[in-house]
């Protein structure tokens, strides 16, 4: 793991300094385009290190005598046919071969000539021409201004070395730790984190990646649970039905309408268990139609509680709905919440005790309208609320299923009241049993 790190550090490290390297590339020759072009143009040349050693020699002497020795010290600028005028344009030096002006005399510029200001808190004290600005003299000036541009890259260098190497700590290692991290992810390890460091946008990068792989992670674990799930739902009905079928085969039961209706009542189960699946595939990947209505929602309750009413007899049970409160009208699928009140209502009579009760409630609020499904059971262990909706639930043994159900109800009504723009949850009431509450909202 930390040679494939340390790899792709390396290389983003290379990348890093390969830009840097251009832009320093870049600028060289920026400069060198302009000295090329001082070099071809006869135009005013650009100012080099030579004028400001003249303007500096009279700013501290205060006149131009004695000047004549700057101009021996410059070594490797050529200035044979160079003219230094005070700020009246008079002769101060004349280095042109076969000159016959004379010193202090005036001296007329003409336009063939190069003429560089001299100046000092902008006020000019003197000029320097070139008559003749041969290309010995221009690379001369050349050679004065690349030497310190020279310089002053070989610094910049190593500057940007040392920032580069800052910037690695600082942004190149969290990168390279996600880009390890999400070839880990594709190449199917789904536990995968990186530590959280850097600046804020990368730090933002890393906990958003650590929460990608985190819903992964668990998504892969549901679907593994869920086919573990469907292979231990599908194995009972059918091993009934092979059971019996084998028997009646090999003369161990009669061909009566008994054993035939035992099987052919577990083909049922699997009937709806399938259904089940699909619907509940449907409803998670929103394919599922919704014919919204303007429907009375309580008397759609009262449809379900009256489907129920023999069931609960026959279990000495008390099914109920008698509280409900104003405007109990919601744009919905009148199928779908049926359906959602039948996996409810089915599920409470299921897991209370005979004598026990179930009650239904229906109160319009100031946000649209809440429906809750009580009963008195032995409701649910507090740490185990949040995952009583996801598929095949039955952690606890006091609600397993001990026939008819397929473990889908609660997850599917999840589905279907969410799809519907609702929200569901469970709790356990205080005097005992369970509540589940649905709200839509107006």
């Amino acid at each position: 793991m930390q040679t494939s790190i340390r790899e792709i550090r390396f290389r983003l490290f290379v990348l890093l300094l390969r830009a840097f390297a251009l832009v320093l590339f870049l600028s060289f020759i920026f400069f060198i385009g302009v000295t090329g072009y001082f070099l071809t143009s006869s135009s005013t040349p650009i100012p080099f290190p030579f004028v400001n050693t003249l303007q500096g020699y009279y700013l501290a002497n205060g006149s131009w005598d004695g000047v004549e020795k700057i101009f021996e010290m410059e070594r490797g600028l050529d200035t044979a046919n160079s003219i230094l005028l005070d700020e009246e344009q008079r002769i101060i030096l004349d280095h042109r071969p076969d000159s016959a002006s004379t010193v202090n005399t005036p001296y007329e510029i003409r336009d063939e000539d190069v003429v560089i200001e001299l100046r000092i808190n902008n006020e000019i004290i003197g000029y320097l021409i070139f008559t003749t600005f041969n290309i010995s003299a221009r690379f001369g000036i050349a050679r004065a201004i690349l030497i310190p541009i020279g310089m002053l890259s070989f610094i910049l260098a190593l500057f940007l070395v040392v920032v580069a190497t800052l910037l690695v700590r600082r942004f190149v290692n969290p990168l390279a730790d996600v880009i390890y991290a999400a070839r880990a992810v594709a190449n199917g390890d789904l536990n995968t984190r990186i530590e959280t460091q850097g600046p804020q946008d990368l730090r933002s990068l890393s906990e958003s990646f650590n929460e990608m792989a985190g819903s992964l992670e668990r998504n892969d674990r549901e679907r593994r649970d869920m086919l573990a799930d469907v292979a231990h739902e599908l194995r009972t009905p059918l091993s009934v039905i092979r059971g019996r079928l084998e028997g009646i085969i090999d003369g161990v039961y009669e061909e009566n309408g008994s054993q035939v209706s035992t099987a052919l009542e577990q083909t049922y189960i699997l009937e709806r268990l399938i259904e089940d699946l699909r619907l509940l595939t449907l409803a998670e990947t929103r394919q599922l139609q919704f014919d919204t209505k303007n429907v009375n929602v309580a008397e759609l309750i009262e449809r379900t509680i009256e489907m129920f009413s023999a069931e609960s007899q026959e279990k000495n049970i008390s099914l109920s709905f008698n509280e409900r409160n104003g405007n109990l009208f919601a744009e919905l699928d009148p199928q779908r919440f049926e359906q959602v009140m039948s996996n409810l209502i089915g599920n409470a009579l299921r897991y209370v005790n005979e004598n026990g009760k179930v009650w239904v409630t229906a109160n319009a609020t100031n946000e649209g309208l809440r429906i809750t499904v009580n009963d008195n059971g032995a409701g649910i262990p507090e740490e185990d609320l949040p995952f009583i909706f996801d598929r095949f639930w039955r952690k606890d043994k006091s609600r397993s299923r001990t026939s008819g159900g397929t473990g889908l109800g609660l997850a599917i009504s999840k589905q279907l009241v969410e799809a519907q723009g609702g929200t569901i949850e469970a709790k356990n009431l205080s005097e005992g049993g369970l509540q589940v509450m649905i709200e839509f909202k107006n």
